[in-house]
């Protein structure tokens, strides 16, 4: 009972809404993920925008998930839906929910997870799934020393390739003292970069906006 109870908040939670923009946004083990509640405020801030959040469970230790207004998914919400074949896989349902997702802050061991394809989590299980059609930004935050190392710039090449949109580190004093690249962008520069991405949806995005709810009218799933 209490898992059809956590399907039927799933299915309720992540209803599409036609004309509604919806951002995912994932967030991992680097210290700027003390922004998460700043960045989902402001984009709640944005016209016509829903948002939802993917933790990796490392982040969890830099922000007060009260400080979040929307529902924040991880790991054990993956595994503790899915009982049977008739449940809702929450990767791929995330997935299709959302219009755009952007990670803020990527630390160094997601970027290097997302570089080799590795999906060991909801979020980076999330991003291996991801519609490559729908951008994806990332937001690189890592101390100096790991942003400098060659294996870097080979891994954001990479994302690159796969079409993933970097919205580049900066340079500051970091938390831990040093001074040079490698903080997350300033949150105005990403709510900038996410407002490139939003439009009036089309005929074509309503019709997909029906058809790709987790259930329909009678509460059946998609096939």
């Amino acid at each position: 009972m209490q898992t059809d109870s956590a399907v039927s908040c799933l299915r309720s939670d992540l209803l599409k809404s036609c004309g509604t923009f919806r951002v995912l946004v994932g967030v991992t083990g680097s210290v700027a993920a003390l922004k998460l509640p700043l960045l989902v405020s402001q984009l709640l801030q944005l016209p016509e925008v829903d948002v939802r959040v993917v933790t990796t469970e490392h982040a969890k230790h830099f922000y007060n998930p009260a400080e979040v207004s929307v529902k924040i998914y991880s790991d054990k919400d993956e595994w503790e839906l899915w009982t049977q074949r008739s449940d809702p896989v929450l990767h791929i349902e995330l997935r299709r929910w959302a219009d755009l997702l952007v990670i803020a802050p990527l630390d160094a061991n997601t970027l290097g997870k997302i570089a080799s394809g590795i999906c060991d989590n909801l979020l980076t299980c999330v991003v291996r799934a991801w519609d490559t059609s729908r951008p994806l930004l990332f937001c690189p935050a890592m101390n100096t020393a790991m942003w400098q190392h060659p294996v870097t710039a080979q891994q954001v090449s990479r994302l690159t390739e796969f079409g993933y949109v970097e919205i580049p580190c900066i340079a500051k004093k970091l938390v831990c003292g040093d001074e040079g690249k490698g903080a997350m962008a300033e949150v105005s520069t990403i709510i900038s970069a996410v407002k490139q991405y939003l439009q009036k949806p089309d005929e074509s995005s309503q019709k997909t906006c029906t058809s790709h709810c987790i259930v329909d009218s009678a509460g059946t799933r998609d096939t």
